[in-house]
Order: structure tokens, then C-alpha cells, then sequence
């Protein structure tokens, strides 16, 4: 069995690997939607959007592992740290759920995604910047496709509808955790290397009311829970999916295909 990678980060390193982790496990978890959508046409978008994610995850975490004197490469980074040493968001790692928790997921986190992009374009780490302006172009159709299928779901059957209104129940919570800063966002933000979360919540309302509107649903009240999967505190759905995404490279150290 390989053994976990030793890894000490600045807050630089934190700050992109967050936005690495993210892109990782929310691609994890729309690949398990392969062979399982509603219908093809959707299989393969969703198989589609978990490629552009892990490759956005694959450039920032070739990227953190060369920052700070580290050699660490994208594998290693994916495949040898420890749960706590993961720095995504816990809306991502949530279990895949039906298919309108997962359209909804898409759009929350899209809609947080495509705004880091934007503001990552201008970032003062001129890789981070050009990672950021091609995944800006994928971002906007991550965002379009999931808003069409809220607004479908929100404004078609009852079931459907019903089934969206529980999705937006039980993930709402975890939006919090997107747009509250630590001193890793106070420091990125300082330094020009990106913005602080709490910058990005205007631009991200902005975005949600209009498709909630469309799809009957209304935004909920603010709830005093709170997720850490950024201070790699994570939900217990966490380790069971990184059992399953590193058991390989883990059982078989150096395999090649």
C-alpha cells in the first residue's frame, strides 16, 4: 500500500489547492453519473463537465505542487493525501443524490466557480491567471446547462418540482462555507493572488435569484450551520469517496496502463 504524501503548504498552496480540490471532487462525483443519467443526451454532458473540471483540477494541482520550492506532481497531489489534507468545499463531496440534487449542486457551485474564474483571470500569479481564462469558457456552460435544468425541473411536474425543493433543503446549508473568508482568503486577496470568497457572494446572488425565480423556488434564510471542507474538515461522505477514487494508485504504486 503506498503511503500518504507529507505534504506542508503556505497559504498560497492552501488557497489554490482549495480551488483544485473542489474541481476534483465535484468531477468525482458527476462520474458517477456515467451510464446512470436520465437520458444519453445527459450522460454525456455530465461525463463532459466532470472532464473540464479535472482538467481545470489537473492544471491548479501540477500548479500548487510546483509552488513554494515543491516538486510534487498532479497524481500525487489526486491520489497520496490524506482526507485532511484535502481542501475542497463540502457542498462538493456530498453524495451524488438524485438527479435533481445534482443539477442543483451544479448550479451553486457553477455559479462560485465561474465567479473565481473571472476574478482569477487578473490574479498576480500569471499561471493561475491563464489556468483561470480557460476555464472561464467552461464555466459559463456549466452554469447555463444547469440553470436550464432547474428552471425545467422547478417549472415542470409535480414530482420534479418536489424533488427540487428537497435538493435545495438539504444543500443550501453548505453554501455558507462559499463565501466566508479565513486567513488564507485574507492573505490571497492582500496579495493579489485572488479574491477573498466574501467578494464573490454579490456577483453569485445576482446570478441565483433570477433562475430560483423561473423555477418556483425562493432563496432560504441563512442557517447558523457552518461546513469546514476548506479548513479540511470534512463530512463523512469524504473518506468513503476517496477509498474508492485512490484505491488503485494507492494498492498498486507506479502502475501504468
Amino acid at each position: 500500500m503506498q503511503a500518504s504524501l507529507a505534504l506542508e503548504t503556505t497559504p498560497a498552496q492552501q488557497f489554490v489547492l482549495r480551488l483544485a480540490d473542489t474541481c476534483l471532487i465535484h468531477s468525482q462525483r458527476l462520474a458517477e453519473w456515467c451510464g446512470h443519467a436520465p437520458v444519453l443526451e445527459e450522460d454525456i454532458a455530465l461525463a463532459n463537465m466532470a472532464l473540464d473540471l479535472l482538467g481545470q483540477a489537473r492544471a491548479l494541482l501540477t500548479h500548487a505542487g510546483r509552488m513554494a520550492g515543491e516538486r510534487f506532481d498532479e497524481d500525487q497531489l489526486a491520489f497520496l493525501r490524506d482526507e485532511r489534507d484535502y481542501r475542497n468545499v463540502t457542498l462538493a463531496e456530498l453524495p451524488r443524490g438524485d438527479f435533481a440534487f445534482t443539477v442543483l449542486r451544479n448550479l451553486l457551485l457553477a455559479v462560485w466557480l465561474d465567479g473565481y474564474w473571472r476574478r482569477l483571470a487578473s490574479s498576480s500569479d500569471v499561471d493561475l491567471a491563464a489556468i483561470a481564462a480557460k476555464a472561464t469558457k467552461e464555466a459559463r456552460y456549466h452554469l447555463q446547462h444547469a440553470a436550464d435544468w432547474v428552471v425545467r425541473l422547478g417549472d415542470g411536474t409535480e414530482e420534479s418540482a418536489r424533488r427540487l425543493h428537497d435538493a435545495l433543503d438539504a444543500l443550501w446549508p453548505y453554501t455558507a462555507e462559499l463565501f466566508e473568508d479565513d486567513e488564507v482568503d485574507t492573505q490571497a486577496a492582500a496579495s493579489g493572488l485572488g479574491p477573498a470568497c466574501s467578494e464573490l457572494r454579490a456577483a453569485a446572488q445576482a446570478q441565483v435569484e433570477p433562475v430560483f425565480a423561473r423555477a418556483g423556488l425562493e432563496v432560504p434564510a441563512a442557517t447558523p450551520f457552518r461546513s469546514h471542507g476548506k479548513q479540511g474538515r470534512h463530512s463523512e461522505h469524504m473518506g468513503y469517496l476517496l477509498a474508492e477514487m485512490q484505491h488503485l494508485p494507492r494498492s498498486f504504486p507506479g502502475a501504468v496502463w
